[in-house]
């Protein structure tokens, strides 16, 4: 939020220091993240606040004028063709620019400087320039030249007329009462400990009484506590004064007229957002006399167009501002495009509303609709506002736009309540903060803040607070802790150890071997990525070939969602990784990325989910890195994918684990497998279908992916590393090419020969398949390496042939394997 200092001091004077006063700020939990120091590049020597003393028709143009402006040191004659400064005009205020004058160039596209100089236009010597608030930076509008209020002091530097000092504040939504001048100033004024000057805006109605002129009703008063209402009849939409204009710049908003700048201008005073209706195109009820105000929550398809002109479909959780023939703003966000304030506007009604916070956030969440309203009324505004809101603005207005402010104002206030009273025992100083402090001292400082305090009789020292109206973030005694804590000073509250010993570390290998599972991945080349565990049920059916839409019923549904693509609980990681892996192949050509993560499952009967921890695993790309070595490489494929899983399975010690032929929906039939951990499926592994590949944008190229439940493997895990001794004898090297019918599978084959083989074999690796006429339909070859090792002593030749020889009798019995010559 900006917050222009000079706009503060009208509530409020402190004696800091720049620095002083936004490290105090800061300290007590109003962040200054920036300072901006506007009109500290205009030179207070050479740019002006001047006066038109005469303008008379350039003798050489007939566009262009000279202006005779006195800048308070004496006249100086300038040419310009600024629209808005004609033959005969005099006494207008202007922004005076001397020779060597530093502005920006008003035609040029691109921000560019220059130095002004002396030179003649069309023969006529110009002596400076009259700027135009691009030229100095304020705005780009450049049509025409500034013309200043009338009370501007001639001679007065421009930059000690319109400059000054703005702080931008990082506002935490509990500090929603820190949302306007005043209430900045409020906390100033406690921060330091000076005066705080409480507004009090007095109304000039001279018009007949606003009852029977409007009918009000809230129909949902849990949406809207509080509907306040005036009006003003006869005004002039123009633009508004410079000093208004200034101020609303300033603070970062774009003057528009000045209705509409009141309204805005009061919101960022009081903190009260307004709306303005065109009163005469408000409609009464059927068969009424007078418009009507109803608020109401939406109808189920109802629609009506805001102020930015979209069209919106309500869907019944809206809460509406209507009249007597529909929707004409929705409550706490943006009015409605039928009754806006426009130049042929005579007749003005002025709403000060407060409406239910959390209403707001989602209606401005759910159309997108995104206002300085909504941000304001969605973090909390105090009910107690609107009327010093209408009163402020109305008279504004009368003052601004010559309109007549009707007598009274109509205000609606089903929602009223008592202020809050806390009780706050001493004790809880030191026990939260550490600090010692008396009951006059935490109510003094309580005090300055705007609660009341009133010491409690009895043993126990305590204070009875009560609560200002504008403090909805007070509701328990923490809470005013957390004030005197500001008002004392962070920075001040003592560091203080335990009073006790550390607790003990206590071990768990759950997470140590999810760390080790990281590691592992990490170590085989992959990077791990974190996705949202929150998705929209438009991304989990795209892991289906045809995009078939899963039924919302079997999933878990935030009741809040930010948005549609954040509505649902994921019950598996894949969507999210193929997401993730679409998106990097935009700027890589390869990636190898893995997620340990949640998922969260319905489990009925019960009131909370199942969230087991799985792993996910994606690989496409090319297998090498391009490089001078290799400028083209294999594309990963399964095999890359299983090793991977087979290294994961090693390192967390499940030892018990096969992989068999599998299915799973996402993945392209027959090339996809099971892993198996004791008989038991606890993974799935393959290759993406080739539908579900192009429904996540991805290119033609083997994608694999693996989702497995690293909460099994953790649980087969062994707890303890065990390490085998290396021997120093001598291996010795033989293979065994066997022959057996195709359906053999040869993990079967392998088990076979690791337990026939004896503790001699310390290694089977298979190193060819055949397949052909020579050895029969049907059939196929393996070939596998042996590797027989003693740990005490030199095996012969003859010793590991006999271990051969079993084992090929072993396979024979178990298999039919015949011996392939």
């Amino acid at each position: 939020m900006r917050v222009p200092l000079g706009w503060v001091k009208d509530y409020v004077s402190w004696e800091l220091d720049l620095d002083g006063l936004c490290e105090r700020l800061t300290l007590g939990g109003l962040e200054v993240t920036g300072v901006e120091q506007v009109g500290a590049d205009w030179d207070r020597t050479k740019i002006w606040v001047g006066e038109v003393v005469q303008v008379r028709q350039h003798p050489n143009a007939d566009r262009l004028v000279l202006v005779t402006v006195n800048h308070g040191l004496g006249e100086l004659e300038v040419v310009t063709g600024a629209p808005n400064l004609r033959v005969g005009d005099v006494g207008h205020k202007v922004v005076f620019a001397m020779e060597g004058a530093r502005l920006i160039d008003g035609h040029a596209d691109t921000l560019k400087y220059q130095t002004l100089k002396r030179g003649r236009i069309r023969g006529v010597e110009s002596a400076g320039m009259v700027c135009s608030e691009k030229e100095l930076g304020i705005s780009d509008e450049h049509e025409g030249i500034i013309i200043l209020d009338p009370d501007a002091p001639t001679g007065m530097p421009f930059a000690d007329y319109w400059g000054g000092t703005v702080l931008d504040l990082d506002l935490t939504p509990n500090l929603a009462r820190c949302f306007s001048m005043v209430g900045v100033a409020r906390e100033v004024a406690a921060l330091t400990a000076q005066r705080f000057v409480e507004p009090d805006f007095a109304l000039q109605a001279d018009g007949p009484q606003i009852a029977g002129q409007i009918e009000l009703e809230i129909a949902d008063p849990d949406l809207c506590p509080r509907y306040s209402a005036a009006l003003i009849k006869a005004v002039r939409i123009a633009p508004s004064p410079q000093w208004l204009q200034r101020r609303l710049i300033l603070a970062g908003m774009r003057p528009i007229n000045n209705i509409v700048d009141i309204t805005n201008y009061v919101m960022l005073e009081l903190g009260q957002p307004l709306h303005a209706f065109d009163y005469r195109l408000l409609r009464p009820r059927q068969g009424g006399g007078v418009p009507a105000i109803i608020v109401r929550r939406a109808q189920v398809g109802e629609q009506m167009t805001t102020l930015d002109g979209a069209q919106h479909t309500l869907s019944g959780e809206e809460l509406l501002i209507t009249d007597g023939g529909g929707p004409v703003a929705v409550g706490g966000v943006m009015g409605g495009l039928e009754s806006e304030v426009t130049d042929a506007t005579v007749d003005v009604l002025l709403e000060a509303a407060n409406f239910n916070n959390i209403s707001v956030r989602r209606t401005s969440a759910r159309l997108k609709l995104p206002s300085e309203a909504a941000q304001r009324f969605g973090r909390g505004v105090d009910p107690e506002l609107t009327l010093m809101a209408l009163r402020r603005a109305a008279d504004l207005m009368r003052e601004l736009a010559g309109g007549t402010v009707a007598a009274g104002l109509a205000d609606v206030y089903p929602g009223q309540r008592a202020l809050r009273e806390v009780t706050l025992p001493l004790s809880e100083v030191p026990r939260l903060l550490g600090i010692e402090l008396s009951l006059a001292e935490v109510s003094e400082m309580l005090s300055l803040l705007g609660f009341i305090c009133e010491p409690i009789a009895g043993a126990t020292p305590a204070l009875r607070v009560t609560v200002p109206s504008h403090r909805l973030d007070v509701s328990i005694a923490a809470d005013l802790i957390e004030e005197v804590a500001r008002m004392y000073g962070y920075d001040r509250l003592p560091t203080t150890l335990m009073a006790d010993q550390m607790p003990n570390v206590l071990p768990e290998p759950e997470l140590e071997l999810e760390e080790r599972a990281r590691d592992t991945l990490v170590g085989c080349g992959l990077t791990e990525v974190i996705t949202y565990s929150l998705g929209a049920l438009e991304s989990e059916a795209r892991l289906t070939p045809g995009a078939l839409l899963p039924d919302g019923a079997g999933y878990l549904r935030l009741a809040n969602p930010l948005s549609r693509e954040t509505e649902y609980l994921r019950q598996t990681l894949m969507a999210s990784m193929l997401e993730a892996v679409s998106r990097n192949l935009r700027f890589v050509k390869r990636v190898a990325a893995f997620e340990i993560g949640r998922v969260y499952l319905p489990a009925p009967g019960q009131p909370l989910p199942a969230e087991p921890t799985r792993v996910c695993i994606a690989l496409t790309g090319p297998r090498e890195p391009r490089s001078w070595l290799a400028n083209s490489s294999p594309n990963l494929n399964y095999y890359d994918l299983k090793g991977v899983v087979e290294a994961l399975c090693l390192h967390l010690g499940a030892h018990n684990v096969a992989f068999a032929p599998g299915q799973h929906v996402s993945l392209h039939p027959g090339r996809t497998a099971s892993l198996l951990l004791d008989g038991q499926p606890v993974g799935v592994l393959g290759e993406v279908h080739p539908v579900v590949r192009q429904q996540f944008d991805l290119p033609e190229q083997t994608v694999c992916l693996a989702e497995l439940e690293l909460d099994a493997l953790i649980a087969a895990a062994e707890r303890v590393v065990r390490h085998r001794g290396i021997s120093r004898m001598p291996a010795l090297n033989l293979d065994l090419a066997v022959v057996l019918d195709e359906v053999v599978a040869s993990d079967s084959v392998e088990a076979a020969i690791r337990e026939s083989g004896g503790k001699l074999l310390v290694d089977v690796v298979l190193f060819d398949v055949f397949r052909g006429q020579q050895i029969g339909t049907g059939k196929k070859s393996l070939a596998y390496g042996l590797t027989f090792q003693s740990p005490d002593k030199t095996l012969t030749t003859e010793q590991a042939v006999q271990q051969r020889d079993r084992i090929v009798r072993a396979l024979e019995r178990a298999f039919g394997a015949e011996i392939r010559g």
